[in-house]
């Protein structure tokens, strides 16, 4: 499809266009400082380490999870550059952050069949997991936790 067909789609189709382009910006703003910044730095961005946000939220709240959740999946599955589970985790979290909700990024990791360290990416706003799913649930024993500072 033509540069020009996929303005149209986006415009034409996208209810959240705000959100999805926020997301794709933020998506090429974290790769960016992954690939080029001193790994210190960024730790001090994420929030407050080793601190928990809360397990409840209000329905507003979740509504706009869910839209959040959904942006990043969809802008994160187009780039051209890497957005894996870490990338899509810090987008949505400052997405949310820029909204005034509160969430948790959990950092992780499990031993694969081949006997390989696998680190991975969540984020929790009151009970429901944004991007990453409940990694917790999924093997991964939990190394770090940042509440986003609200």
């Amino acid at each position: 499809m033509s540069l020009i067909g996929r303005i149209y789609r986006f415009i034409r189709y996208n209810e959240h266009k705000k959100v999805t382009l926020q997301a794709w910006i933020l998506s090429a703003r974290f790769r960016y400082q992954m690939l080029y910044e001193n790994t210190a730095k960024l730790h001090s961005k994420w929030g407050l380490a080793g601190q928990e946000s809360q397990d409840d939220a209000t329905l507003d709240e979740y509504r706009f999870a869910k839209k959040v959740s959904y942006a990043v999946n969809q802008v994160c599955n187009k780039t051209k550059w890497e957005s894996k589970c870490l990338v899509r985790a810090l987008t949505a979290q400052r997405l949310l952050t820029e909204k005034g909700i509160d969430s948790t990024l959990y950092l992780g990791c499990k031993e694969d069949v081949n006997g390989k360290m696998v680190a991975h990416a969540w984020i929790r706003c009151g009970r429901l997991y944004v991007t990453g799913g409940n990694g917790a649930a999924e093997g991964y024993a939990v190394v770090e936790k940042f509440k986003a500072r609200v």
